[in-house]
């Protein structure tokens, strides 16, 4: 099989073009034929070796790629629910393999699209995302009907997929901010959210207003922030750290002070205890890129220039979720 092998850690020029054997799926899993990978901020934190000598992380040389979308190519032992050539998505164990023609999935973390209409290159983007925002409001934390959201980082991978999926869930109003530099292309966002503030300007662009539920994927100064933009027994939800700063910690006394929830979100660690949970969020997901309510921006690039789309990524040039083409 083709795939794009990272044989050092460091600048995105570490990867190489491979030609590696064809793997075949064992029992439980599924094979497929992978048309377009996700390119996300795991691969880049992975590839700057920020995880380098960690037990668990993988070590070069090494394929990355956590999502991809394709046809299954063939089934392993005892997998049932599938068939040859049906569309698919799937979702890495260890954000590895994706970057290749041929990948190969536990069952119970490959989702079918078939029948949807849903274009390759955006259910790459937007369906495993939208799983793990409906696993995260339904799991770590609940979202209640008649809630309010805010999003931090609204334009990113995994906060896109949260308004959609919330809309479903019975939010009555959501929210989301984004640096002073992107305001104008999160004003042209198809994605369903009833505003969308500088984070820079908070909390002063929000009049005042507080949230049952706060998504942040961006830590540092915006997560103490976000203590103080929850109502009384309000949910913090912590789904990532995209502002890099790995040292910034949150008050406890002023968590115990308001009552208020935090709690973390890692798909990675959360879901192998919860399988059971895929099903209905799959369902859901579904539904809500179908009809149109995780519509995200597209940047799509052949699978030979992964290193152009980290090199993007990383330097916030991107115009909106990265995708390989194979």
């Amino acid at each position: 099989m083709k795939a794009m092998q990272l044989t050092r850690f460091g600048a995105p020029q570490g990867f190489t073009v491979a030609d590696l054997p064809n793997p075949a799926p064992r029992p439980g899993q599924v094979a497929i034929d992978v048309t377009h990978a996700a390119v996300g901020l795991i691969d880049v934190h992975l590839r700057q070796g920020l995880y380098e000598g960690v037990p668990g992380m993988p070590e070069v040389p090494y394929v990355p790629g956590l999502e991809v979308a394709g046809t299954v190519r063939a089934l392993g032992e005892g997998v049932t629910g599938f068939r040859v050539g049906e569309q698919v998505v799937a979702l890495s164990a260890d954000a590895t393999g994706g970057y290749a023609s041929i990948y190969v999935a536990d069952q119970w973390r490959v989702v079918s699209t078939e029948g949807h209409g849903i274009d390759p290159a955006l259910a790459v983007a937007v369906v495993p995302n939208a799983v793990m925002a409906h696993v995260a409001l339904t799991g770590p934390i609940r979202l209640n009907e008649g809630e309010n959201v805010l999003v931090h980082g609204a334009l990113g991978a995994l906060a896109a997929a949260f308004p959609g999926i919330a809309r479903r869930l019975g939010a009555t109003r959501v929210v989301g901010t984004v640096r002073g530099d992107k305001t104008a292309s999160a004003a042209a966002s198809r994605l369903p959210y009833d505003a969308i503030v500088d984070s820079a300007q908070l909390p002063d662009a929000l009049d005042g207003e507080k949230f049952d539920v706060t998504i942040d994927p961006v830590g540092g100064e915006l997560r103490t922030h976000s203590l103080n933009l929850l109502k009384p027994s309000g949910r913090l939800l912590l789904v990532g750290n995209a502002s890099g700063d790995w040292g910034h910690g949150v008050d406890g006394n002023q968590i115990w002070r308001t009552n208020v929830v935090v709690a973390g979100f890692n798909a990675g660690a959360w879901l192998p205890s919860h399988p059971e949970a895929i099903r209905s969020a799959a369902e859901a997901a579904l539904l809500t890129v179908a009809a149109g309510q995780a519509d995200t921006e597209l940047d799509v690039l052949p699978l030979t220039e992964a290193a152009v789309a980290h090199q993007r990524l990383e330097d916030r040039s991107a115009t909106g979720r990265l995708v390989l083409a194979v």
